[in-house]
């Protein structure tokens, strides 16, 4: 495998510009060419817009490898989601559950990943949200695999605490089941605070786990995620590339 050439980034870090031509040329401007849409730049509840939009990226080179991050609670409305990833030839979709819904909305989302041909990756986001911790997002795993897996989103996984939230053995965790990486960095203040930095600038092991996906195979989607400077992310995302093109290739 080769994370050069596979990443793409984020469209929450875009979140400022809502015109997606703009958007798609900043993709460029940071040096690459894939990204994950999420809900700031497109409604996946309406798959005949949406066909625009996945020509907009199209014309400008730009791939659309995954849609998320999307809650799912067993709506029939969300066979839209799936719809719409599978007009944009993307094979993954980033997702939360709820508490209170996750039993029936798995078993509704396993029929549709089946229908489409979309895997689900359920993405871990700190502590503070269901399926952040691990014994958790096992439980979803194991009701839901091999249609859902995990997307391990670095800096958030680091939140929940440094004895369970270890990047790197969540990649050996999960193996065969890792269907997407956020890599995303942070540093944490006194107060347990997090502020975003350069992937690989902060508490982010980058070489190591870089090394530990091309150990066990990884072959998902993977982006890069940098959540500041929402005005003006250029400048910082063309240094994350930069450091992931130096540090992991």
């Amino acid at each position: 495998m080769s994370i050069k050439l596979d990443y793409g980034v984020q469209s929450w870090c875009f979140r400022h510009f809502k015109n997606n031509p703009e958007v798609a040329q900043k993709v460029r401007d940071i040096g690459l060419s894939k990204i994950e849409l999420c809900g700031a730049h497109a409604d996946f509840h309406k798959p005949d817009e949406f066909y625009q939009i996945v020509k907009t990226y199209t014309d400008a080179g730009v791939s659309i490898v995954s849609l998320g991050v999307n809650t799912l609670v067993g709506d029939p409305a969300e066979r839209d989601i799936f719809a719409c990833a599978a007009a944009a030839g993307a094979k993954f979709i980033t997702a939360h559950f709820k508490v209170d819904t996750f039993q029936d909305a798995i078993k509704k989302t396993q029929k549709l990943s089946d229908e489409f041909g979309v895997r689900v990756a359920v993405h871990c986001h700190g502590g503070y949200m269901f399926g952040g911790q691990p014994d958790v997002m096992d439980y979803l795993v194991k009701l839901g695999a091999p249609q859902i897996g995990v997307c391990i989103d670095t800096a958030w996984c680091m939140q929940i605490g440094p004895h369970s939230g270890k990047p790197v053995e969540w990649v050996k965790r999960y193996g065969q089941l890792l269907y997407g990486i956020h890599f995303k960095d942070f540093i944490f203040g006194k107060n347990g605070m997090w502020q975003d930095v350069i992937v690989g600038q902060g508490n982010l092991d980058l070489p190591a786990f870089a090394a530990a996906l091309r150990e066990t195979g990884f072959s998902g989607m993977s982006v890069i995620e940098y959540e500041a400077d929402v005005e003006n992310p250029v400048p910082a995302l063309t240094k994350c590339v930069a450091a992931m093109r130096a540090q992991v290739g």
